[in-house]
């Protein structure tokens, strides 16, 4: 007993000592903490936006010259004159080409001398038909005579009737020297330089003209989508927007004009063309465009940026974020998703907070911490 009293008194004393040296060297005894909750999960929350959504139809089509001609020469001859620098706009009626014009001057005189040559025997004619018409009562001239002179006439006056289509023919072949613009249009690249022999039946164009203002898109869609185009072009031309092969730079905006009367049977797609006024020329003719035709527009319709939106076991959902940072795993009915847009038709309200990105780490009820999306990851 003495013993046990004697190791209590050294330990206690011991205990002593430690505390006055943790005293007097500054050391604090442990403390307990309080516990604190654990950081929130990190994401990037959006708001569900209330937009009017246009409702698009995909389709790759072709830019068309809204009207395209090969000039070519109408009558043989050299080429004196070119009145035109490449790529140059014209209007209809520009000079571009002379053709050598002293051999159909010289065709049209000459059938012009040959007109006053029979007007001046015709005159003679008349006047010797007119003495036999006097001298057949006397007996003086015979009906013969008399009849033959009234066929010279008739076949003098035919002849200037001929006269006078040559004196035409050579004016319009005289006029085709001059080859002017039919259309207005751009110049393409000259194919033929002054100097050289053109003939009516030659191949080669001289020149090629397009009309760029307006233009043509010509495309296809699926036979499948031909009821929704006819009926909505019913109620009012459709919209057609083009953009450049990415997609991602609009070109123009334009009307569907044409909606062909018969499908492709091979590739059951069918043939469709819209025109575009093309005022800044940002369309070009042969160049491959992207289309979108504008079938209908949802109004008042809620969106989300498409990456909310999850594909689960049981359809799509999307986290919504609640006012004590925690997420509801909620179930939502998608109409579509375009540009990067989801529409939903059930499932979210308006102005709700959503999780745009970091949902692979969430689960029902989680903590969140929410940054918000940049301007083009947020919905609207």
């Amino acid at each position: 007993m003495v013993r046990r009293a004697i190791g209590v008194a050294v330990v206690l004393a011991l205990a002593a000592i430690v505390v006055v040296w943790r005293l007097s060297s500054g050391v604090e005894a442990p403390q307990v903490r309080a516990q604190t909750p654990p950081p929130g999960i990190p994401v990037t929350a959006g708001t569900v936006a209330i937009e009017d959504v246009p409702m698009f139809l995909h389709g790759i089509g072709t830019v068309q010259a809204y009207n395209s001609v090969a000039i070519k020469s109408r009558v043989d001859g050299q080429i004196v004159k070119v009145e035109f620098k490449e790529g140059q706009d014209v209007k209809d009626g520009d000079l571009l080409f002379q053709i050598d014009p002293r051999p159909y001057q010289a065709a049209l005189e000459q059938a012009q001398a040959a007109k006053q040559k029979d007007e001046a025997q015709l005159a003679g004619a008349k006047l010797d038909l007119e003495r036999y018409s006097k001298l057949l009562g006397t007996g003086y001239q015979t009906r013969q005579s008399y009849d033959n002179q009234t066929a010279l006439v008739a076949q003098l006056q035919a002849a200037i009737r001929g006269d006078e289509a040559q004196i035409n023919t050579a004016k319009i072949n005289l006029g085709y020297t001059d080859i002017r613009s039919p259309i207005d249009g751009r110049l393409g690249a000259r194919l033929v330089d002054k100097g050289n022999i053109v003939h009516a039946n030659d191949n080669t164009a001289l020149v090629m003209i397009t009309e760029l203002k307006p233009i043509f898109v010509s495309f296809t869609l699926p036979q499948e989508t031909l009821d929704d185009v006819h009926v909505q072009n019913e109620q009012a031309p459709l919209v057609v927007r083009a953009y450049s092969g990415d997609g991602k730079k609009q070109l123009g905006e334009g009307k569907l004009t044409l909606i062909d009367n018969m499908i492709d049977q091979s590739t059951g797609t069918i043939h469709l063309k819209a025109r575009f006024d093309n005022e800044d020329e940002r369309l070009w003719p042969g160049e491959f465009v992207s289309l979108r035709v504008v079938l209908s527009t949802r109004r008042g319709v809620a969106t989300v940026p498409q990456q909310t939106v999850q594909q689960g076991p049981n359809g799509h959902y999307a986290y919504v974020i609640k006012p004590d940072n925690t997420v509801e795993r909620r179930s939502v009915e998608v109409a579509s998703i375009q540009d990067g847009i989801a529409v939903i038709t059930k499932g979210l309200a308006a102005n709700e907070r959503v999780v745009v990105d970091g949902q692979f780490r969430l689960t029902e009820g989680a903590r969140v911490n929410p940054t918000a999306a940049t301007p083009n990851g947020a919905a609207g």
